[in-house]
């Protein structure tokens, strides 16, 4: 798996929806990216500032955040923590 530096996470992004509330099947075209995942890893923080995020959290980030990785065949998005907006709770 893979380490972040600094102040990044990997983030595993949700899966998107598949089917409205109604049941209608979403297209792949039309699916919209999702804005949350599971945290993978954490890198050790800055020096005066420390992680907020730890691994396992669920966190809401920015629609357009991140790096698109591919590891083992997975994607993941990579980020600097203050790209998250929150921890699902």
């Amino acid at each position: 798996m893979l380490k972040p530096l600094a102040d990044r996470v990997l983030i595993e992004p949700a899966p998107a929806e598949e089917k409205t509330a109604s049941g209608i099947i979403i297209p792949d075209t039309a699916k919209e990216k999702p804005l949350q995942g599971k945290v993978i890893a954490v890198g050790p923080g800055k020096k005066d500032e420390p992680m907020t995020v730890k691994e396992g959290d669920k966190v809401l980030y920015g629609q357009y955040s991140g790096t698109e990785i591919k590891l083992a065949g997975k994607s993941y998005l990579i980020m600097k923590e203050a790209d998250v907006y929150g921890i699902i709770q």
